[in-house]
C-alpha cells in the first residue's frame, strides 16, 4: 500500500475490535484511524482512541457521553453519542471498516458503510441474517466489497474460486462443538453462564460464546453464507471439528477439496481482511501438524444442538424468519446469561417465538427493525414464563 489506509472500527471495544486496534498498531505508518465507536465501555474506547490517534470516538450509550467527553478533554479527538452517531461514524471517509457491534443494533451502521462503497469487514453475522437480500443489493448497487471476518467464512472466502463457482458442489463450515460437545444430554439443563462462556478453543465475547454452546452460531452462519457467497441452504454443510484447525472446506466436482487450516485465533482471519488484498503479518500461533498429531470429525448431534435445526429451518422458510431467529436468540441468551432462564431453555424459547409470532413481508429496513421488535417482545413473554414450554414438549 502507497497510501495510508483509513480504517474505521464499528465495536472497537469487543474482541474483535481489540484485536483490530493490535494488529492496526503493530503497523501505524500503514493505518490511519478515522473511527472507533463502543456500546459503553467509555474508559476503554478513549484509551482506544489515544492510543491510535482517531479522529472521532463514538460511544452509542448517551448516557456515557460525559464520560468520553471528559476523558478526551485537550486531546483534539471529536467525542459523539447515540445511534445517530455511530451511523454518522459510518458514514465517515474510511476506506475500511470494521463492522463488529454485535447483533442487529450493527444493523444500520453497516448498511450505512456499504451504501457509500467502503471495504466492509463483517463480523456481525447478524447483519446478514436479517437483512441478508437488501446488504448484498446495496453492495453490488454502490460497489462495496464485503470481507467475511468470521473464521469459517473467511475461510471459505480464501478458498473459493469465483470463477470457478459454476464448479463448486458445496462448503462445509466446521464447529467446535463447544464446550459441552461430550456432555450428556441429561446434565445440560444445569449449565452454568460461566461454563458456557469457557470456550475450549476461541476467546470471544460472551454472546457469541453461548452462541457456540448452543451452536446457534452454526445456525447463523449457514443462512449468513447463503448470501456471501451466493448458494442454496443444501449447499452448506456443517461438521463438527473439536481442534478448530480447518475452518471451511470447499468442494469442486472434480473431486478436489480445497480446505483453510490455521490456529484457533481471530487475528488470522482479521488480519486477512484488513490487509485485503495484500497478506500482511499477524502475531497469530503457527500450526505444527505433526504436534496435533490428528484431526477429528464428527456430524453435529440434533437432539444436544437443536439451535441448528432452527437455524437450516428459518432459512427454508425466508422472509421474517430469519429476523424473528436472531432476536429471539439475543433475548434468550442475556436472559441465561442473566440466570433467568436455563440453557437449554434458550433453544426453547427461540424455537416458541419463531411458531407463535406472525409473518409480515420484508422489503425495507423498517420492516426488519419492526419484526426484530415484536420477535423480542414475544422472546420476552416466553422468558418470562420460564423458556420452558418447547424444553418440555
Amino acid at each position: 500500500m502507497t497510501a495510508k489506509r483509513r480504517v474505521t472500527i464499528l465495536g472497537s471495544t469487543g474482541s474483535v475490535g481489540a484485536n483490530t486496534i493490535e494488529l492496526v498498531a503493530a503497523d501505524s505508518e500503514a493505518y490511519e484511524v478515522e473511527a472507533l465507536v463502543a456500546l459503553k465501555n467509555a474508559e476503554l474506547l478513549a484509551r482506544q482512541a489515544r492510543e491510535t490517534g482517531a479522529k472521532l470516538a463514538v460511544i452509542a450509550d448517551d448516557r456515557k457521553y460525559r464520560a468520553l467527553r471528559e476523558a478526551l478533554a485537550g486531546t483534539g479527538i471529536e467525542a459523539a453519542s447515540g445511534p445517530a452517531a455511530v451511523v454518522e461514524a459510518a458514514l465517515r471517509p474510511a476506506d475500511w471498516v470494521m463492522a463488529a457491534i454485535v447483533g442487529a443494533a450493527g444493523l444500520a451502521p453497516t448498511l450505512a458503510a456499504v451504501k457509500r462503497g467502503a471495504m466492509v469487514a463483517l463480523a456481525n453475522k447478524e447483519v446478514l441474517v436479517c437483512a441478508g437480500a437488501l446488504v448484498m443489493k446495496a453492495a453490488r448497487e454502490h460497489g462495496a466489497r464485503l470481507l467475511p471476518v468470521d473464521s469459517e467464512h473467511n475461510a471459505i472466502f480464501q478458498v473459493f474460486d469465483t470463477d470457478q463457482a459454476h464448479a463448486i458442489e458445496r462448503i462445509v463450515l466446521t464447529a467446535s462443538g463447544g464446550p459441552f460437545r461430550e456432555r450428556p444430554l441429561s446434565a445440560m439443563a444445569g449449565v452454568t453462564p460461566a461454563e458456557a462462556v469457557a470456550h475450549p478453543n476461541w476467546r470471544m465475547g460472551a454472546k457469541i460464546s453461548v452462541d457456540s454452546a448452543t451452536m446457534m452460531n452454526k445456525g447463523l452462519e449457514v443462512i449468513e453464507a447463503t448470501h456471501l457467497f451466493a448458494l442454496k441452504g443444501g449447499e452448506v454443510d456443517v461438521v463438527v471439528h473439536p481442534q478448530s484447525v480447518i475452518h471451511g472446506l470447499v468442494y469442486y466436482k472434480d473431486g478436489s477439496v480445497l480446505a483453510q487450516l490455521g490456529s484457533p485465533d481471530m487475528r488470522t482471519p482479521i488480519a486477512n481482511t484488513l490487509g485485503w488484498p495484500r497478506r500482511i503479518s499477524a502475531p497469530s500461533p503457527r500450526l505444527d501438524l505433526a504436534a496435533l498429531g490428528r484431526l477429528t470429525f464428527e456430524p453435529p448431534d440434533p437432539d444436544r444442538f437443536p439451535a441448528l435445526r432452527l437455524g437450516r429451518a428459518a432459512l427454508e422458510e425466508g422472509g421474517a424468519a430469519p429476523i424473528i431467529l436472531n432476536a429471539a436468540n439475543e433475548i434468550a441468551v442475556a436472559a441465561f446469561l442473566d440466570g433467568a432462564i436455563g440453557f437449554l431453555d434458550i433453544a426453547a424459547v427461540v424455537e416458541e417465538s419463531l411458531i407463535a409470532l406472525e409473518r409480515h413481508p420484508i422489503a425495507t429496513l423498517d420492516d426488519i427493525y419492526g419484526t426484530d421488535s415484536a420477535a423480542r417482545d414475544m422472546a420476552r413473554r416466553f422468558v418470562g414464563n420460564g423458556g420452558r414450554r418447547a424444553a418440555a414438549n
